[in-house]
C-alpha cells in the first residue's frame, strides 16, 4: 500500500519518539565514546517534485530523502554518498541545531522550510572516531539546493525512497579491512552505490516503519578496493 506524504511524515515522527535499535556487531564499537567527536547529520524526506520513483511500492513514489556525494578529497569516507551533516561546534545549541546547520552550509537549503521531527539514537562510526546522531525532518517547504563547498561535497540530490526499496536495488555489501570481513546493507540506484553509516541508517529505519519490502539478503556486492580507502 502507497503511504501518502502525510502518512509518512507521522511515521518518521513516531519513529523519533519511540527509537530503535540499531542492532550493530562489535565492528562499530569505539574504543572509548567519551573520546569520539559528537556529530549529526540531517535525514531530510519531503516530496519529490519533479522526477518520481520509477519503481516501488512500499510508499508513495513521490517520496524522497536528500543525500550528497563526499568530495574525493575529504580526509575520511571521500567520495560516498551520505546526509548532510557533520561535527558539533561550541555555537550549536543541540544536536538538531548541529545537523541543520551543517545542511544549510553545505547545500544551501532553506531551513525555514524545514521542520525536525526529532532525534535516533547516536551510532558509532569507528572508522572517523565518531559517534553521529540522525536527525529525521520533513521538507515541509521545499528550497533549492546544490554542492556548496566542493572542498566537502561535489553533487547533492533527492533519492526517491521507492527506488532504494527496490528489491533489485538492494545487497549485502562484503568488504574486508585486513584479516577482517565486514558486511552491511547497500543500495544501488543507476549508478549511485549506498552503502557503510548511510545504508545502515536507512535500512534500519525502513525497517522500523514497515517501509521495507521483501529482498534477497544473499545476494552480495563486493566494494572496490578503491572504494574502501576512501
Amino acid at each position: 500500500m502507497d503511504r501518502s506524504p502525510r502518512n509518512a511524515r507521522y511515521e518518521l515522527q513516531a519513529l523519533c519518539s519511540r527509537g530503535l535499535d540499531w542492532a550493530v556487531g562489535p565492528e562499530r564499537t569505539l574504543p572509548d565514546r567519551s573520546l569520539a567527536r559528537r556529530a549529526a547529520v540531517l535525514v531530510l524526506f519531503g516530496v519529490l517534485d519533479p522526477a518520481p520513483a520509477v519503481s516501488g511500492v512500499a510508499v508513495a513514489r513521490d517520496l524522497d530523502v536528500l543525500l550528497q556525494r563526499r568530495s574525493d578529497t575529504m580526509g575520511h569516507h571521500a567520495g560516498q554518498i551520505g546526509f548532510p551533516g557533520g561535527g558539533v561546534e561550541a555555537s550549536d545549541a543541540d544536536l538538531t541545531q548541529t545537523a541543520l546547520r551543517e545542511a544549510v552550509e553545505e547545500t544551501g537549503l532553506d531551513p525555514a522550510g524545514v521542520d525536525v521531527l526529532g532525534t535516533l539514537p547516536p551510532l558509532a562510526i569507528p572508522a572517523s572516531n565518531n559517534l553521529v546522531t540522525p536527525v529525521p525532518a520533513w521538507w515541509a517547504r521545499t528550497s533549492e539546493v546544490a554542492a556548496v563547498d566542493h572542498r566537502e561535497a561535489i553533487d547533492v540530490f533527492r533519492m526517491p525512497v521507492a527506488d532504494l526499496l527496490e528489491p533489485a536495488h538492494r545487497q549485502t555489501l562484503v568488504f574486508r579491512r585486513g584479516a577482517q570481513e565486514f558486511r552491511s546493507p547497500a543500495f544501488t540506484v543507476g549508478d549511485v552505490l549506498v552503502w557503510g553509516f548511510t545504508a545502515l541508517v536507512l535500512d534500519r529505519m525502513f525497517d522500523a516503519m514497515n517501509w521495507a519490502v521483501p529482498w534477497d539478503r544473499e545476494r552480495t556486492l563486493d566494494l572496490p578496493p578503491a572504494a574502501l580507502g576512501r
